[in-house]
């Protein structure tokens, strides 16, 4: 397994190994824990500009939402500009505007100057109403869009086969090969003498008299700065708080009547579902994403996959699906990415909290951060500072995610109660089971032998949940996951569940 989940995304197949060159005695200017467009582009920018760096992976460059991604590059956000005019104000606003701008020109001018082969093209994208109430809040989109400068024009056809009742086209937008680009870009930062390790876990670090010692399972890494681009940060902080772990599905698709729209695709609905197409071996494929709840919130996983494969069979000519997979991403309160100095440390940095828009917001990362590290400042440096206090336009959101995050603590307990043995599980499913008094996760194996394990996420001591379909166990509360034998698949936390021999319970 080559990415943090089961089922195997579109650009999986181009996911490669990098030599392991390592040296414990050097010291680094910037150490960056995780390698996804975050991690790799801040680690490219940062080796550009003259520091000495190391990028530091768990497990293999594109192993997270980088390799899940279905990789729209949009300067419109999951962030409408008229929901960000509201919260912050039209200068902020057109700030976020210039700031989607700015990461689709990093994007173009890292593949221009490394000549890098990545299906990248420029497409129009469309966005859709299907109801009167969505033709309302795109009526708003439209007339913000305006008043930042992002261009938006009304049309009266689209190329998708779905009924709709009012319609814009979004020019400048684009879409890659998300794993070809930062394969490329990391190649380009290890012939800048940058350095990667794979399969290196960062376990903690430390800062004292302006330098930082790093743990890894591997050894202790010195540096001066650290960046931490692993979609939220170890530890217990209040970026924790402030972000909500959700997971979104993505399937590919052949099509009998061989009708591939050539523009990307979004609707209004909630969750809503997008399109694009990417051709993979000489095939034609639409990828349609979609069906996006909370980690950890739904009782049958595999049905997301069901309900997005029913809704678009509904109006596209499927014939073959090729592909099916889900991936992560985190929501914050006030609708802002999370970009800059981690909240009570001095030269540790983060970035969080990009809903969907992760290839944007991680290609600005590399930005913000290598601006920050280099000269102390950026020009967005206020708008997604990770210290910012926005109580009007985040409050109340807070409020909702600390009551849902308190809520899983009672629910969790309420869940094992339902499952009175572990006879009820069944070959090839997990279960949180109740066993004297005590919590635990258990996977029966095809063949029944089984995986045993106490069931609360070391993060925070939530109990975590059965993912049936990317066989994981998953925590509701900050979005750490594991694989059936408790190896952590994805952050915050940095230690694996317990295992438990049978003798023990």
């Amino acid at each position: 397994m080559n990415r943090d989940g089961i089922r195997k995304s579109i650009w999986q197949e181009e996911i490669r190994s990098f030599p392991d060159a390592f040296r414990f005695e050097t010291e680094y200017d910037v150490a960056v824990v995780g390698g996804g467009i975050t991690g790799v582009s801040t680690a490219y920018e940062l080796q550009k500009s003259g520091k000495k760096c190391i990028l530091i992976e768990a497990a293999n460059v594109g192993f997270g939402t980088t390799g899940g991604t279905t990789a729209h590059i949009n300067n419109f956000l999951d962030t409408t500009y008229s929901e960000a005019i509201s919260k912050f104000g039209l200068d902020d606003a057109k700030l976020l505007f210039e700031s989607a701008e700015d990461a689709i020109g990093i994007i173009e001018k890292n593949i221009s100057e490394n000549h890098i082969s990545c299906d990248f093209e420029k497409r129009t994208g469309q966005l859709f109403a299907l109801d009167e109430k969505e033709a309302k809040e795109l009526d708003d989109i439209l007339e913000a869009a305006g008043k930042v400068g992002c261009e938006m024009n009304l049309i009266h056809q689209i190329s998708f086969p779905i009924p709709f009742i009012k319609a814009v086209e979004i020019p400048g937008q684009a879409q890659f090969h998300p794993i070809k680009y930062i394969d490329a870009l990391c190649r380009s930062f290890l012939s800048l003498g940058g350095t990667v390790v794979e399969n290196c876990f960062c376990e903690s670090h430390s800062e004292k008299d302006g330098d930082i010692t790093i743990t890894t399972s591997k050894g202790i890494i010195k540096a001066k700065n650290l960046v931490y681009a692993t979609h939220i940060p170890p530890g217990i902080s209040m970026l924790h708080f402030t972000n909500a772990p959700y997971r979104s599905y993505a399937m590919a698709f052949t099509l009998k009547d061989g009708n591939y729209p050539e523009v990307l695709g979004y609707d209004l609905m909630d969750p809503y579902h997008y399109y694009r197409v990417q051709e993979m071996n000489g095939e034609k494929l639409l990828i349609a994403g979609g069906e996006d709840h909370k980690t950890g919130h739904s009782e049958d996983t595999g049905a997301c996959f069901s309900n997005l494969e029913n809704y678009i069979r509904r109006y596209f000519d499927v014939d073959v699906v090729r592909y099916s997979w889900s991936s992560q991403y985190y929501e914050p309160v006030d609708s802002l990415p999370y970009i800059g100095k981690l909240p009570g440390t001095f030269r540790v940095f983060t970035a969080t909290g990009f809903r969907g828009n992760g290839m944007i917001f991680g290609t600005l990362s590399s930005r913000i951060i290598s601006e920050l590290i280099l000269t102390g400042n950026s020009k967005y440096f206020r708008l997604f500072s990770p210290s910012r206090i926005t109580p009007i336009a985040g409050f109340t959101e807070f409020v909702k995610e600390n009551i849902t995050v308190a809520t899983d603590f009672i629910k969790d307990k309420l869940f094992v109660e339902r499952i009175s043995s572990l006879a009820e599980i069944s070959e090839g499913e997990g279960k949180v089971v109740k066993y004297e008094g005590e919590s635990y996760a258990v996977y029966k194996e095809k063949g029944g032998g089984m995986h045993l394990l106490k069931s609360a996420c070391p993060h925070a001591k939530c109990d975590v949940r059965w993912n049936s379909a990317e066989i994981s166990w998953d925590c509701p509360c900050h979005g750490s996951r594991f694989s059936v034998n408790g190896k952590v698949l994805t952050a915050p936390s940095v230690t694996n569940l317990t295992k438990i021999r049978e003798k023990d319970i």
